[in-house]
């Protein structure tokens, strides 16, 4: 069964290849489901990484629907992955009703060819799955990363186990995988599975110290940008 772990860092990737995953999903910010990481990042990764390595094209936190400013950095993300050299794209594109945006997919898919090109958790959103599972299969995707539509692939096992017999493409579970309940999805027959294996260290003493972390930003039905009206009232007011 393949192991793919979503490696957050050098420190992240290095540890997953050590440990034996087939291969790692490289991408920043876990907490937020994971944004496109950096073009230093993707480079010390695939010097110093023997095993596969797929990048997530994600170019902000929230939901799953883009402007035409961000499609074109996600484009311009995965050529660079090209001349980096890496296996794999973890992308994909819904419009705003939850459905799958066939076309930008589409889109992405062709431009990251030959890559390995994996749908990701955007999936959960779909309100149409089994719809879905044959556009992305149509289009030349080869592996979807789900949860079964659920808040853990173990919750959403029986979806799993139903997708992957309608569908050639790979059904790669992810959300909540852990040593214990690995087994249960090489038993219902599926061949990959997607982890973290996330642990906390490096601790700061940040005890009376200004949080950094900012709520007004973590909102997935609407996406934080700077706005020019704002913005010039504030250089008026000081040049």
């Amino acid at each position: 069964m393949l192991v793919e772990v979503c490696a957050n860092s050098l420190e992240s990737a290095l540890n997953a290849q050590k440990a034996g995953a087939d291969r790692i999903e490289l991408c920043s910010e876990l907490g937020v489901g994971g944004v496109t990481p950096s073009h230093g990042l993707l480079e010390l990764v695939k010097q110093n990484l023997q095993i596969p390595i797929h990048v997530l094209i994600r170019p902000r936190s929230a939901h799953f629907t883009y402007s035409d400013a961000e499609f074109e950095v996600m484009k311009a993300d995965i050529v660079q992955c090209k001349k980096i050299g890496v296996q794999g794209i973890v992308s994909g594109v819904l419009l705003k009703d939850g459905t799958l945006d066939v076309e930008r997919t589409r889109e992405l898919v062709t431009l990251a060819k030959p890559l390995h090109f994996t749908f990701h958790r955007a999936f959960e959103w779909i309100p149409n799955p089994l719809v879905a599972l044959t556009e992305l299969e149509a289009m030349g995707v080869d592996t979807v990363l789900t949860s079964g539509g659920e808040t853990s692939a173990e919750k959403g096992i029986n979806h799993l186990e139903a997708w992957q017999q309608q569908t050639s493409m790979t059904i790669m579970a992810g959300g909540g995988v852990a040593p214990q309940n690995a087994p249960m999805f090489k038993s219902i027959g599926l061949s990959a599975i997607h982890c973290s294996g996330t642990s906390f260290g490096n601790s700061a003493d940040v005890a009376g110290k200004i949080s950094m972390n900012s709520s007004k930003h973590l909102a997935e039905d609407e996406v934080a940008v700077t706005n020019e009206v704002v913005v010039r009232r504030i250089v008026q007011a000081v040049k």
